[in-house]
This record gives structure tokens, sequence and C-alpha cells, in this order.
């Protein structure tokens, strides 16, 4: 496919005084004519493109938020009836938190800028977004033109954007530690997660940071999002341990989900939003890219879910509804990464490699002891390391660039989700009483059931 693709990679710099593109970014000066008001570039002949753009890049913010919505569903779905309401709960503390912090903090740590054409290699200090231009002419037209590092969007349509990605590490997790996590202590665990760790990992190849610099290539976040919340999760689950009554010395005992039909909403929700997700990673309106992002991301989410339902019905005997749905985000998952470099029909068995590897991995988890009440580990962590890998073995990367971006993130994100979740567990505990967990975390924390026949 032609180089007209621009990946998250390509993503413009945070806010500066004076906007400096990043490598590849921004044209050459006689290609980027400079206006000296907004007016003067909106009655140039670039500001029509510039603007359908700019609003693709505004409606996919929109499908990405769905996709929040999308988690509540399957979350609550999957999980036991009384603790729906908590968990419901969680995840609009997650996006609020998340989007603020991001605000506040993580946007301007994600994409630091340049300095002489060399990026922050390994962390950059966050700021918070400007509020406005000052009055100054000259800072306006830099940051809602073209001029903004030679991008197709404004300042606010990349910071939205941006945003609604942030809070899916931290939304990751909420489904992992489900039915016996303690509120406060995930609250405080999930703001920090998205407002300060996320953006690290997410500036070594977005930033153009080091991982950029090596060759590594994800182009919506197989690793940069999924791979780190689902690593992020595993440590979290292991400072946890299971739900009482989970595993027993006859073995693994199943905890139902209470509502499948609610589970198949959110999983199809998410499907909606994943084409805003992929698609508005191109970074722009441009018909051949979106269209064919569309398709390798739609067609590895079926072929996921067709490689789950067999390879669930033939390991379990059964056909299992939940296994399908998990197939589907697990090659939706696969194909993030190289949805602009993986053929339309290698997308297909991009997707069929994960749908059956999220089966075998869900299950080897249970056999380890490892209490997943989502699959969030499996879905996210497992499938997000092989769409990365994908990339090398389907698209155009290479294969040691790959190997090294999310062995490094996975670990990072482990190692330090590890270690926050243990000291927050050392200083206000990190899980609640037995009783309260047999109760149910709907009356134990929020003193309202999900279900009421109005008495």
């Amino acid at each position: 496919m032609p180089s007209t693709a621009y990946g998250q990679d390509e993503a413009a710099p945070a806010q500066t005084e004076e906007v400096t593109p990043g490598p590849e970014a921004a044209p050459p000066a006689e290609e980027a004519p400079a206006f000296a008001t907004y007016d003067d570039f909106m009655a140039s002949p670039e500001a029509a493109m510039f603007t359908v753009n700019n609003l693709w890049i505004l409606l996919s913010a929109a499908l990405v938020f769905i996709m929040h919505l999308g988690f509540c569903s399957v979350e609550s779905g999957m999980c036991q009836k009384k603790n729906t309401v908590n968990i419901l709960f969680k995840n609009v503390f997650i996006v609020c938190i998340g989007a603020l912090g991001y605000m506040a903090w993580g946007f301007n740590a994600m994409y630091p800028g340049w300095e002489a054409g060399v990026s922050k290699d390994f962390f950059a200090m966050g700021s918070p977004l400007m509020n406005g231009f000052g009055g100054d002419e000259a800072v306006r037209v830099a940051n809602v033109t073209s001029a903004y590092a030679g991008a197709n969007y404004t300042i606010w349509a990349d910071f939205i954007f941006q945003a609604m990605f942030a809070a899916t590490a931290a939304t990751i997790v909420s489904g992992a530690v489900a039915e016996r996590v303690k509120l406060t202590s995930f609250m405080i665990y999930a703001a920090i997660l998205v407002t300060f760790l996320y953006p690290i990992t997410g500036s070594w190849k977005w930033g153009y940071g080091w991982l950029n610099t090596m060759g590594f290539m994800d182009f919506a976040g197989s690793t940069l999002v999924h791979a780190f919340g689902g690593f992020a999760s595993l440590a979290a689950i292991l400072v946890l341990g299971p739900r009482n009554g989970k595993f027993t010395k006859e073995g693994t005992k199943p905890i139902l989900p209470h509502n499948l039909p609610l589970a198949n909403i959110g999983v199809f929700m998410l499907f909606l939003g994943w084409f805003g997700f992929n698609g508005g990673s191109v970074l722009s309106a441009n018909p051949e890219s979106v269209s064919r992002v569309f398709v390798t991301t739609a067609m590895s989410g079926f072929s996921g879910g067709i490689a789950a339902i067999f390879a669930s019905w033939i390991l379990l005997k059964k056909p299992d509804l939940s296994m399908a749905l998990n197939g589907i985000l697990a090659g939706l998952v696969g194909i993030t990464a190289g949805a602009d470099v993986i053929s339309p029909w290698a997308s297909v068995l991009v997707g069929l490699i994960s749908g059956a590897l999220v089966v075998c991995s869900v299950l080897f988890f249970d056999k380890i002891r490892i209490d997943d009440p989502v699959g969030a580990v499996s879905v996210h962590g497992i499938c997000g390391v092989f769409g990365t890998l994908a990339v090398a073995i389907f698209g155009t990367g290479k294969l040691m660039p790959q190997l090294v971006g999310t062995l490094s993130i996975s670990a990072f994100a482990f190692i330090t989700s590890f270690a926050l979740f243990y000291i927050i567990k050392i200083v206000m505990g990190v899980r609640v009483s037995p009783q309260e967990e047999q109760e149910g975390l709907d009356i134990a924390e929020h003193g309202s059931p999900a279900y009421s026949d109005g008495h």
C-alpha cells in the first residue's frame, strides 16, 4: 500500500509556543505556506480538506468514547449480578479521571515535542494542556491549522482523540480485578496508571521515543494500549488473588456470568468503536487508507470470532458464547498494530490465530489458578503481543524491533503495576473482606443493588 496512511506514531507533538515538527511529520517548507491569520488559512484551497480530515478525527474520538460503554456492558455482563453497580461505577470513574489526568499531565508527557529534531527517548515531564492562545494569532495559527506539525487536524482534535484512548488501559484492568477489589484502592491505582504510567510507554513510540528510533511499529496500539493494559492486569491479579471459591482442591469452579446478552451487546459496541480506534489512527480522512483499515479491522474481528467458536467447541465439547465474544475482541486486538500494513486476507489469518490463541490462553490461566473474570490478560495482553509480532510476520515490520518493543512495554506495565498495586496494598489494602465479597460489592461498597423489584 502506498505510504499515505498516517499512523498514531505520526501524531503531532504537544503544543508549544512554537511548534517544532518531528521527523517525517511536517512537509517541506515550500509545501506549507505560512498564514498570517486563521482566517487566511480558512480562505485557502487546503482548508476544505483540512476540515474533512479534522472532522474525521473528531468522529473517531466519539467512536472510541462509545467503547467505554462497551467495556461497561462486557465487564458487568460477564460478572455476577451482585457486583454490577461496582463495575459500572469503576468504568464511569475511569473515563472521567482518565480524560482529566491526560489533560493535566499525560498529553504533553506522551507527545513532548522535539529539541533539535531529537525526542525525549525514555521520559518527558508532563504539563497541562494549553488553555488558549493568549490573543497571539501566530500561536493560534500554529495550533489550529495545517501548521500544527504539518498535521490534518487541530490541537484540540488531537488531544480529545488521544484522551479517549488513554482511559482504556485502566478500563482493561477493571475487568480483570472485578468482584473483589476495594473501590477506593482501585480508584487511586487507576488514576496513577492512566495519568502517569501509560503516557511514558506511549511516548516511546508515538512520541518519537527510543522505540520509534529503533523502527518499532504499532499503528493503533496492540502493545501500547492493549498489551500495556493486559500485563498491568496480570500484575494486579497476582497481588489481589482469586475470587473466593474460584479454585478449590477439586479444581476450578465456574463463576457464571449473570447477563450474557449484556456482554454480547458490549462486544458489538466495542467492535463499532474499533472502527474509530483503528480508522481514526490514520489521522486523516484519506479514502484509500481509512477504507483499507476498516476492512482489515473488521475481517480480523470476524475471523477471530470464528476461530474461537470452533476452538472452544473442540476443547470444551460445547459451543461457548463467552469464548466466541472474546474471540472477536482477540481478533480486533490482534490486527490493531498492523491494520495499515497487513493485507485484507492476511488480516483474516491474524484473526484466526488470535481467536484460537485466546481460547487456549483463557484455559491456561484457569489451569494455573490465575482468576481473570473477563479474560482481560488473554484478550489484551497475549493477543496484543501476538498482534504486534504479526506486523513482522504478515506486514512490513522487522521482527527484532517488534519483539523488543512489545516485551519492553509489557514488562514496564507489569513491573510498575505490580509495584503500584503492592504499595497500595501495604498502605490501605486492596481487597474487600470475605463477608463483603460474599454479600456483593453493590451493597458493601455502594449500598444499592443494580436490579431492584421496587421495594
